[in-house]
């Protein structure tokens, strides 16, 4: 695929993520508009990453489609898990802490829903999952990564694209799907539909 990205005017992306959008020019797709679709993302009491991810995709692809009618939405949730356990978006340096401390040393899996909605109303779902191992992680590695900034926001309290790359010993899988949306099966996606960049 060569040459500038294709706007494709009758998609929408349901995220506020700029990986997303960035991770979408990668494979030639510009959304003609972005819309979150900022739901409740509290896991539900006894569920699991991965359909937590799925049902959060689907959910907010079609909070966002009932507000544009006529188009194809793009929705995607990323889990990050410790077995059974899903940690949290870090949204203080205390959580952010907590969650580097749990992941020293030890493999995690990354759970990825993507969801698109046609016109018509049709889902169409895929789901992702990659494995992380991180190094045993000293006090000193964990507080840099904190000074830096990066883990704001973010599943797990870490964002793979930047500084916490160095941290990562092994990964098994999409790593788009870590940055926050897996490009590959996001591609199946668009080609099944008839949407395609460049």
């Amino acid at each position: 695929m060569t040459g500038e990205p294709v706007e494709i005017a009758e998609l929408i992306l349901a995220s506020a993520s700029p990986r997303r959008l960035d991770l979408l020019r990668q494979i030639g797709i510009v959304p003609g508009a972005v819309d979150p679709a900022e739901l409740d993302e509290t896991p539900k009491k006894g569920e699991l990453p991965l359909p937590h991810a799925m049902r959060l995709a689907e959910e907010k692809a079609r909070a966002v489609a009932a507000r544009h009618p006529g188009k194809f939405v793009l929705a995607a949730d990323t889990v990050v898990a410790c077995g059974r356990r899903i940690l949290p978006k870090a949204e203080d340096e205390r959580t952010a802490k907590r969650c580097l401390s749990l992941l020293s040393g030890r493999r995690h899996r990354v759970h990825g829903g993507i969801a698109l909605l046609t016109p018509e109303g049709y889902l169409h779902t895929r789901s992702v999952t990659t494995i992380v191992t991180f190094k045993s992680l000293d006090h000193g590695e964990i507080a840099a990564y904190l000074a830096s900034g990066e883990w704001h926001g973010k599943a797990g309290g870490y964002a793979i694209q930047g500084s916490a790359a160095a941290l990562v010993r092994y990964l098994g899988g999409s790593y788009s799907n870590v940055v926050g949306l897996a490009l590959f099966e996001t591609a199946q996606l668009f080609k099944g539909v008839g949407l395609h960049g460049h």
